[in-house]
């Protein structure tokens, strides 16, 4: 049985970076392959063991809303026409009853906003946050990796990977106290730092496992850069009191909140696909040559 139970996906963005396709499809199901992007998510949360799903989504979003619905017209006629695999493959997004939550961020006050909206369904247990921009590949993916790692460390405990010293001002960095493992102690965040002064390249990306103490210090947190509630700031107030970790989990990071990630995620998961690979491998070689006669 995991400890963690409850997530938290903040769903809210407008995607302005997928124009004009988010004027009236919400970022977050935008097709990667077959499968929208916040399916990447749900999947990994449940198998990390989530069984409570909190969206903190926005207006114009009732796409997302409707596709963890039961589609039950769809349904009939597929199973009517004995479409058993077309069947199977909407098993992923079914929920549960009573396992989505769905709330509503009125302003777009940045990330620590949106998780603190979230504050009467989590309780006094610890739970996750996913970033669904943030897709990784792994058979289990990264939630279940730091769920297992937290049962012995507690505290907030974030996701972490390496990246070039000349990229770390794309990210909150930690500034490392100790390592041991996988799991590295922090002494503090700093938020899209300089490279000549960022403390390390241990990069945060979008996992995270908090404790409920973070609520208390976002309550109290005033606006921070871009006069957004920073959910590292509140990370940072909890580093000598709940303590605060890095976890460098195993897998695969895309960033699919830009085109370009999103361009190369769609890449790598049909290249791992056995129905799609060969096919999909043999058309960008031939892709390439022609570019290159062409040159």
């Amino acid at each position: 049985m995991t400890h963690i139970r409850k997530a938290v996906f903040p769903v809210a963005g407008m995607g302005t970076r997928f124009l004009p396709a988010t004027k009236s499809i919400p970022k977050e199901m935008l097709p990667l392959v077959d499968r929208p992007l916040i399916q990447y998510a749900v999947d990994e949360a449940r198998k990390a063991g989530i069984e409570e799903f909190i969206f903190v989504s926005a207006a114009g979003k009732g796409a997302l809303e409707d596709y963890f619905d039961t589609a039950a017209a769809l349904e009939m006629q597929l199973k009517a026409k004995g479409k058993t695999a077309a069947l199977d493959a909407l098993a992923p997004s079914r929920m549960p009853e009573g396992a989505l939550t769905i709330l509503r961020q009125a302003r777009p006050l940045g990330l620590g906003h949106a998780v603190r909206q979230a504050k009467n369904l989590i309780g006094d247990a610890p739970f996750a946050v996913l970033l669904p921009d943030d897709v990784i590949m792994h058979p289990t993916g990264a939630l279940a990796q730091m769920v297992q790692a937290h049962s012995e460390v507690g505290g907030h405990m974030l996701a972490t990977m390496e990246v070039p010293q000349a990229s770390v001002s794309s990210y909150g960095v930690l500034d490392v106290r100790e390592t041991h493992g996988r799991i590295s102690w922090a002494r503090g965040l700093v938020e899209k730092p300089r490279p000549e002064a960022a403390p390390s390249t241990q990069a945060v990306v979008g996992r995270y496992i908090l404790q409920p103490s973070i609520f208390a210090r976002l309550d109290a947190l005033g606006p921070g850069a871009g006069g957004e509630l920073q959910l590292t700031d509140a990370i940072n107030q909890d580093v000598e009191t709940v303590g605060v970790t890095g976890f460098n989990f195993d897998g695969e990071r895309f960033d699919c909140g830009s085109v370009q990630g999103f361009v190369q995620a769609t890449a790598a998961f049909a290249m791992a696909r056995g129905d799609l690979s060969e096919t999909f491998v043999n058309f960008l070689q031939a892709r390439q040559n022609q570019q290159q006669q062409a040159a």
